[in-house]
This record gives C-alpha cells, sequence and structure tokens, in this order.
C-alpha cells in the first residue's frame, strides 16, 4: 500500500479550495487523513468559523475508519441512529456520519486516506473534496 505524502494532501487541499472559491462557496476549511486516521495536512479559509476543523476531521475520521464516504455513512445512520450515536460516542466524538468526506484511493484501488470538508453544504463540501483529490490523479471514493 502506498502512502499519503504531505506534499499530494496539501495539492489536495489546494485544489479543493481552489474549486471552492471558482464556485464562489464560502469559506470552507479541509483536512486530509492518512489510512489510520491522523491528519496530514489542513487549511482553514479566511473568514471560516472556528468549528471547521473538528467539523471536517470527523467527516474525514468516520470516512476512512469505516471505509466508505460519509455521504453512505450519513444514509446508515438514518437506518441505525442507536449504533452511530455510540461509535460517535466511542471515538470520543471524532466521528461524524454527515455528507463531505471521502476516500482517497490509489492507481490500485486501495484506501491511502480521506479528504474531509466543512463550510458550505454537505454537497459543497463532497464536491469540493472530489476536485481537490482528482486534481492530483488520485480517485476519490
Amino acid at each position: 500500500m502506498s502512502n499519503l505524502s504531505l506534499s499530494q494532501a496539501q495539492n489536495i487541499i489546494n485544489g479543493a479550495l481552489a474549486h471552492a472559491r471558482k464556485a464562489n462557496f464560502k469559506p470552507m476549511g479541509v483536512i486530509v487523513v492518512d489510512a489510520s486516521g491522523n491528519t496530514v495536512a489542513y487549511a482553514r479559509e479566511d473568514g471560516a468559523s472556528m468549528f471547521r476543523f473538528d467539523i471536517a476531521q470527523g467527516k474525514a475520521w468516520g470516512a476512512v475508519g469505516m471505509g466508505v464516504s460519509s455521504r453512505t455513512l450519513f444514509e446508515r445512520a438514518k437506518d441505525n441512529p442507536n449504533f452511530f450515536v455510540s461509535l460517535s460516542s466511542t471515538a470520543q466524538g471524532k466521528f461524524l456520519p454527515q455528507t463531505g468526506a471521502v476516500l482517497i484511493k490509489n492507481a490500485q484501488g486501495q484506501v491511502i486516506g480521506a479528504a474531509g470538508a466543512s463550510g458550505g453544504t454537505g454537497d459543497e463540501d463532497e464536491e469540493i473534496c472530489i476536485a481537490g483529490i482528482q486534481s492530483v490523479g488520485l480517485s476519490a471514493g
């Protein structure tokens, strides 16, 4: 399995934020975590609220921890809310099943991390993460 480099993570963030500016979204926070959920890089745009890091981290951490996008987790949480409340508690609040994070996959389809965003709607957050990941030639899942 290949690792996610700091350079790749920073370029994913730069691509995501460039997409957010082009789309005129609200100020964003974007995080990239590795396959173990460790933060590789994070950026918060001027004007983004103090909660952006925690929300983006919770989305990305949950996605990489469960091996699916946060959109999928959001859908699953609707059908089993008690499990997801328990999971969030077990994860000490770092697990957030809300749309806005996607897996980062290498050329072999292996999960090497996740990107999460906060600041816009869940769809906007997800959109910029996908754009950032694709901007470095990796796959979003």
